[in-house]
């Protein structure tokens, strides 16, 4: 007998089949999702200017290895975290606080959730207190140096609109990759015995 899947896969879908694979494909997935997010948040250093513009995307790969699952996602962030020490130290102040964090975030509350206005809020709050924690608590100027290290209201009011904004654009992105992915990925017929 052969069972059809529904064109429109949630990522609740593809988590569930992720969580099929054996533990050494997960392990070796999740290493090599730490790595591509390690080289995506580099591309800030090593190319002046256009790297900016690359370096956000380290939050996909993170956000993948979460769905396989949260343990996974930890360990992807974590071992991107010790690979941007060897690669672009410079960048330690982004990815833990914002670009993994968010990554993680989104795709745990993927695994767990598809409801869009919860992932949005959950991860904007996420994301808004790991902008504040080197901004305000370390004195780095994580968005620029046009935003103060010192807290006022209108700045914080921005960074929270920002991050709310900024989750809801990547939930969006995601979503539309990990139907793609699930495409890719997940059979659309599959034989049960």
């Amino acid at each position: 007998m052969i069972v059809s899947r529904p064109s429109s896969l949630t990522s609740s879908d593809l988590h569930q089949d992720l969580k099929t694979w054996s533990p050494t494909k997960k392990l070796v997935s999740t290493a090599m999702l730490a790595i591509i997010a390690a080289i995506l948040q580099s591309a800030g250093g090593w190319i002046p200017g256009a790297g900016f513009l690359i370096s956000p995307f380290a939050t996909i790969p993170i956000l993948f290895a979460a769905i396989i699952s949260l343990k996974n996602g930890f360990f992807a962030y974590l071992s991107a975290i010790f690979l941007l020490v060897l690669f672009e130290p410079g960048e330690l102040f982004i990815f833990p606080f914002t670009t993994g964090l968010l990554g993680l975030s989104i795709g745990w509350r993927l695994s767990v959730s598809d409801k869009p206005l919860a992932i949005t809020l959950i991860s904007g709050i996420i994301l808004f207190i790991g902008i504040c924690i080197p901004l305000y608590g370390l004195g780095f100027p994580v968005l620029g140096p046009a935003i103060l290290p010192t807290p006022q209201l209108k700045t914080v009011i921005t960074i929270f609109g920002f991050s709310l904004l900024y989750s809801w654009l990547w939930l969006v992105l995601s979503r539309y990759l990990l139907r793609r992915l699930g495409q890719i990925l997940l059979p659309t017929n599959e034989k049960v015995s």
